[in-house]
């Protein structure tokens, strides 16, 4: 089938339609995904959960984010469609748990105590289980043929697999060379990187910079344009654009349209949709900005920016990783290993160690360069303890919650003693996932410049 056909039922939110040739499919971490279909009645839908229920009056409530207020609605909507629960099957996956933990923490079981709600609302309700695959530490996509009423779970990235593991590991040199090759982000994003790390904003001589660059201008006045477009205004100037949405949020599109140029040069390696490793790195950027406005530990635009610029190293070895992916795929997922051990061994290096290299040769700040090498594990960061702690932390929530982006697996087994660095404790961390933004990729501005 082709992949138009495909319907993307994001995290928080449900799908229900009668049949027709179409799929249905989520990517789940520690999320918890529920197909539901009456083959009798021929209508059926997918809900993706993230929390078994509300954690507090502070996070981003939205019924279908939580297992408690999502499913009821979800269920009625498929008795409205014409579905009962004596004919209906449902198939359940995802819910991995985000340790591995100590026992103490066990309590952190998201997904599991997600499915726990569910499988009471489906016991209440009658309905037969036909396939449950839940735990574990892995993502998974869940898929519902909506023609033929066949569900399928399997682990995120097997579709990519082949029988081919012979790789040959590249030289060190021709990494340098790929790093060399690729197009670099214009000077004056570098610019603007280094005045939001000193906290000094010469907006004015920043603006002059940018209109220097037509292409970057342009992708500025897009992103600035898709803000302001439920207010039906019009930013025809940077010096409009200044006015309207302020300096910093200014400062942050040109450091996004700078890098959306700078990752479209990877591929399918480490990616497991199109522009997965830049919507990743967006979604990262998003929820770092967030947690170190609600921690206070960290300037937000800095953070976001750290955020944005974590993975870079993944852009260098991106045509690498693509030959290897069995064999990474495999390691990663059956072995268990680490994934900077996987990708050492598969390429002799790995993603945090080429992109604080190339940071050092763009002249980043140390902060930002500490970051990119650190944020698998902000303990070993010599100096910007609480900015690579948050970007760590970011990357996790959306690893594990906005999963399907890519293949990563962060280390979690120091996650209270991280957690701790910037004030917080593990009974938090539900409260951490209620405050991530919803709609952190459909509603992110930078995704106005997807495919241009």
């Amino acid at each position: 089938m082709p992949d138009d056909n495909r319907y993307h039922v994001a995290a928080g939110s449900y799908y229900v339609d009668t049949q027709k040739p179409m799929i249905l499919e989520a990517y789940l971490g520690t999320c918890v995904g529920v197909a539901l279909y009456d083959p009798v009645a021929g209508a059926g839908g997918l809900i993706h959960l993230l929390l078994p229920e509300p954690v507090g009056i502070e996070g981003t409530f939205q019924p279908e984010k939580y297992a408690s207020t999502g499913f009821p609605p979800f269920l009625k909507t498929l008795y409205d469609a014409g579905a009962s629960p004596e004919n209906m099957k449902a198939c359940i996956a995802g819910g991995a748990l985000v340790g591995p933990l100590d026992d103490s923490d066990l309590d952190l079981d998201i997904g599991g105590r997600t499915t726990e709600k569910v499988m009471q609302f489906i016991a209440a309700e009658g309905i037969q289980v036909e396939k449950l695959e839940t735990g574990g530490f892995f993502t998974c996509r869940i898929d519902l043929d909506m023609g033929t009423w066949q569900c399928r779970i399997e682990p995120a990235g097997f579709d990519k697999l082949s029988a081919r593991v012979d790789i040959k590991i590249p030289a060190p040199n021709e990494i340098r060379q790929s790093a060399k090759n690729l197009r670099p982000i214009p000077q004056i994003a570098l610019k603007v990187l280094r005045i939001i790390n000193q906290e000094l904003y010469e907006i004015q001589s920043i603006t002059t910079e940018i209109r220097k660059d037509q292409v970057l201008s342009a992708r500025t006045l897009k992103l600035c344009n898709s803000v302001m477009f439920a207010r039906r205004l019009k930013i025809e100037s940077l010096d409009h654009a200044l006015v309207m949405i302020g300096q910093q949020l200014l400062l942050k599109f040109v450091i996004s349209a700078s890098l959306n140029n700078f990752f479209s040069q990877c591929g399918m390696g480490y990616s497991l949709c199109k522009g997965g490793i830049y919507h990743h790195a967006v979604g990262t950027a998003v929820i770092a900005e967030k947690l170190a406005d609600l921690t206070g530990k960290v300037e937000p635009s800095l953070a976001y920016t750290a955020g944005l610029l974590h993975d870079i190293g993944k852009v260098v070895l991106d045509q690498f990783i693509n030959a290897g992916f069995p064999l990474f795929y495999r390691e990663l997922n059956e072995a268990g290993k680490n994934f900077s051990d996987v990708e050492k061994q598969v390429l002799g290096t790995d993603h945090t160690e080429v992109g604080a290299d190339l940071a050092r040769s763009w002249s980043l700040p140390d902060s930002l360069i500490e970051t990119i090498r650190h944020h698998h594990k902000p303990e070993d960061a010599p100096k910007h303890y609480a900015l690579v702690h948050i970007v760590y932390l970011a990357d996790l929530l959306m690893s594990r919650f906005h999963t399907g982006l890519e293949l990563e697996r962060l280390n979690t087994e120091a996650l209270a003693d991280r957690l701790a660095v910037v004030g917080l404790s593990i009974a938090e961390f539900p409260a951490l996932v209620d405050h991530i933004p919803i709609k952190v990729l459909e509603s992110s501005p930078e995704f106005a410049l997807m495919g241009t």
